[in-house]
């Protein structure tokens, strides 16, 4: 299969780079930081990256040993995996020693990491001419103040997935679950027959898996995180509303009171255990629901964009992440090779079974539709419109913020609209600082 990449679609552009001495390790300083280098691009790089979603870890190992092959081990990859939540902090504490050369980066830490030094500016190698050749949504994942500090690993949001047999033995079809409305309806058929005492499961942990869910609800209840002036809003009539809602399916029964400690693969495990009939989750939730080893659904998974709210409105939660080079790295030119090898479109169409690719022209490819139909089949639904989390370089700590309110209110230790209107006061009080 005959792929691209971004060295080679801006061949000319980086030689013209190049030559007027804009190297990578000449903006790695981009707001402090420093200490990095180019190096002579080979040698050794460390890179660090998240064992949930998206990529497996036996991806990213057969990842580097292909990379390695190709290059004739003049580069070689130490990769280190961390779960998604000590992700951020792994990153910020191994900033000053440089310990890793590639991180793999959220849709919302870019404005903070760019500020703080930590990651370095690609506005030399990334987009350039492969601009047109990528799908325009995912190309400022990691852009900050008109420069791009990272390139995405593809788009991402969650998906609604259920069990298609369960769905079936109530007489409901794929339609009813279009909206959240009818997805309530279906699980209290459920529950009443007996199928499964809670039909829905959800990633409610405090985290900021409880975050990218309520930012779907929230958006599907026209609601928005922020004002046009950065401000925290989600006190208002819509932002409570999702709130109350999520509560009140907590309340009647169809959601599993457990999603309070869930994680988004514990979503996926009651998932492929039969143990419920619905849960939001990344789209590479797909390939574990299907595979027979881990799940007992395989033939029976379902997945559509993520339903419609009182509002008519389905955005999902712009989950995309990016592959970074540090600040500090002392062998950036290695570094962005790698980058280059990961996020190029022979790649990211050998692993579509777990992410999907960046690249316009993959989406128009039989065979790699084929290897995931049915997440293909509900992308453009799915990516067409989308709710972003609030970018401020501050964004960790709102979150935490948010996250303890929101579970305040899920655990009924406060009604929403009190948790609200405590997490807007403590949130915008953190902005103005």
């Amino acid at each position: 299969m005959k792929g691209k990449n971004l060295k080679r679609v801006q061949r000319s552009l980086i030689a013209g780079v190049a030559a007027a001495g804009l190297t990578l390790s000449g903006c790695s300083v981009t707001g402090g930081g420093g200490g990095g280098g180019a190096g002579d691009g080979t040698g050794e790089i460390n890179a660090l990256f998240m064992k949930q979603a998206g990529y497996s870890e036996d991806d990213y190992k057969q990842i580097i040993a292909d990379f390695e092959e190709q290059n004739g081990g003049d580069i070689t990859v130490n990769p280190t995996f961390v779960s998604y939540e000590a992700l951020h902090d792994k990153i910020v504490t191994s900033a000053p020693a440089g310990t890793y050369d590639v991180v793999l980066i959220d849709v919302i830490w870019p404005a903070e990491f760019a500020s703080k030094g930590i990651i370095a500016d690609l506005g030399d190698k990334f987009p350039g001419a492969a601009e047109d050749e990528l799908l325009s949504g995912v190309i400022p994942t990691a852009a900050y103040q008109d420069k791009f500090y990272g390139v995405p690993n593809g788009p991402s949001t969650k998906l609604f997935f259920y069990n298609e047999e369960m769905i079936a033995e109530v007489g409901a079809t794929p339609e009813d679950l279009e909206t959240w409305d009818g997805v309530l309806a279906t699980a209290e058929k459920i529950k009443e027959a007996g199928i499964s005492e809670y039909p829905i499961a959800w990633s409610w942990a405090q985290a900021e898996a409880l975050i990218c869910d309520y930012a779907q609800l929230l958006g599907a209840f026209d609601g928005e995180f922020t004002n046009d002036d950065g401000e925290l809003i989600i006190n208002n009539a819509q932002g409570v509303a999702a709130l109350e809602w999520m509560k009140q399916t907590i309340d009647d029964g169809l959601t599993n009171p457990a999603s309070t400690t869930f994680l988004e693969d514990d979503v996926s495990k009651a998932l492929a255990q039969g143990e419920t009939a619905f849960g939001l989750n990344w789209d590479s939730t797909m390939r574990d629901l299907q595979d027979p080893e881990i799940s007992t659904i395989a033939d029976a998974a379902g997945v559509l964009a993520t339903p419609q709210g009182p509002s008519g409105a389905r955005p999902g939660v712009n989950g995309a992440m990016a592959y970074s080079v540090t600040a500090t790295s002392k062998n950036q030119d290695a570094a962005w090779e790698f980058i280059d090898y990961v996020t190029s479109e022979e790649t990211q169409e050998e692993y579509v079974h777990s992410s999907q690719p960046s690249w316009k022209a993959s989406y128009e490819k039989p065979e790699v539709i084929d290897v995931n139909p049915e997440v293909f089949a509900v992308s453009e639904e799915a990516y067409a419109d989308s709710i972003l989390r609030p970018a401020v370089p501050n964004y960790s700590t709102v979150s935490q913020i948010i996250q303890v309110e929101l579970q305040n209110a899920l655990l009924g230790k406060k009604t929403p609209q009190e948790a609200l209107d405590d997490a807007v006061a403590a949130a915008n009080a953190e902005l103005e600082d």
